[in-house]
């Protein structure tokens, strides 16, 4: 259990954004009809967004900023700190944040942070940015989170294929008098690092000839180790043994009752696990707005685009008190409560 807050940080800007290219999951092609309809109505993932191969996650989230920049009138100049969290940069090596300080036209004196981080990576980004910001007394700070995740897929593996969609997202931190504590409490389990992986690829198992190299693993499912890999059971088991804990940990801390927040924004893994959580939590589903329906898995991005696809008119006019939940790749998971808005939260920004 790691819990502690920051004060004197607001969040006043959250901007997401999806590719165009709209998949529907009732035309995927390795699936018979009825397979394709059992698969929507379990998931609750109707259609998907997936990035053409000339668009990055660094571009989604770039468009997100640049969105922020020119409504409020930001200049670049004045962000003290960025922090990129992704496990899809654009190289192995530079980091995104150093190439979306030259391409933002940030300052050279801006502190940059890259996060090797998916599904819990929006609240631990907003927890290292707004801490990142009090160290170094930085007025301003960046967050940008998204993921292509859809290159990671391989095309015949129907337990990724069907789930995983493209997304970035920019959220800007201002250091404002009075603003409301932001509490936080994240945790990880490093047992459950296989249950989401990829194999191939990196230091440990490098590229190759055979790391290309698809094989059968199950009916349905092949895969190189280069591919994304999951075990859906045991990811479900790890988020329902370790979420709801962790969430009203942190209500308690914060000395609230589960019905305080007016909105739970989690990280939409799948409709079973979803609504599997609420239930356990006994939060009713208006206050638990979805958007897999209509984007999928966007991995560390799906808390920032549920908030600009179902939030952006209310939150741009009032303020709501949220708790924000991200977990999965690590297993690692991360919750976060605060006061949220009046801010600037435009529609979904679609490139």
């Amino acid at each position: 259990m790691s819990l502690f807050s920051i004060s004197g940080i607001a969040i006043s800007a959250i901007a997401a954004t999806v590719p165009r290219q709209v998949v529907n999951n009732l035309d995927l092609q390795n699936l018979q009809p009825a397979e394709r309809e059992e698969l929507v109505r379990k998931t609750g993932i109707g259609f998907r967004r997936v990035a053409p191969p000339d668009i990055c996650a660094s571009d989604l989230c770039e468009a997100a900023a640049q969105r922020i920049f020119s409504s409020l009138g930001i200049a670049p100049a004045s962000i003290g700190a960025l922090v990129f969290v992704s496990q899809t940069p654009d190289y192995l090596l530079p980091g995104n944040s150093m190439l979306l300080q030259k391409s933002l036209g940030l300052e050279r004196s801006a502190f940059l942070l890259d996060i090797n981080q998916g599904c819990a990576g929006y609240v631990y980004g907003l927890a290292t940015l707004a801490g990142m910001m009090q160290t170094i007394g930085a007025d301003r700070g960046l967050l940008l989170v998204g993921d292509t995740i859809t290159r990671l897929l391989s095309d015949q593996d129907r337990s990724t294929l069907p789930i995983f969609s493209d997304g970035g997202s920019a959220t800007l931190l201002e250091r404002k008098a009075g603003a409301a504590p932001m509490y936080f409490n994240v945790g990880a389990d490093g047992s459950g690092a296989t249950i989401i992986r990829v194999e191939g690829g990196g230091a440990r198992n490098p590229l190759s000839a055979e790391s290309l190299d698809k094989k059968e693993i199950d009916p349905g499912i092949l895969r190189a180790a280069v591919h994304l890999a999951m075990s859906g059971i045991d990811v479900f088991n790890y988020s329902y043994r370790y979420v709801a804990p962790n969430i009203r940990e942190l209500l308690e801390s914060a000395g609230l009752t589960p019905d305080a927040p007016d909105y739970y924004i989690f990280h939409q893994a799948n409709q079973i696990l979803n609504q599997s959580l609420q239930k356990k939590l006994g939060i009713p589903a208006e206050k638990a707005p979805e958007t897999l329906s209509i984007f999928g898995n966007t991995s560390c991005a799906t808390i920032p685009v549920t908030i600009c696809s179902r939030l952006s008119g209310e939150l741009s006019a009032e303020s709501r008190k949220l708790l924000l939940c991200g977990f999965g790749v690590g297993f690692s998971w991360a919750s976060m409560l605060t006061d949220l808005g009046p801010l600037f939260c435009p529609e979904i920004i679609e490139i």
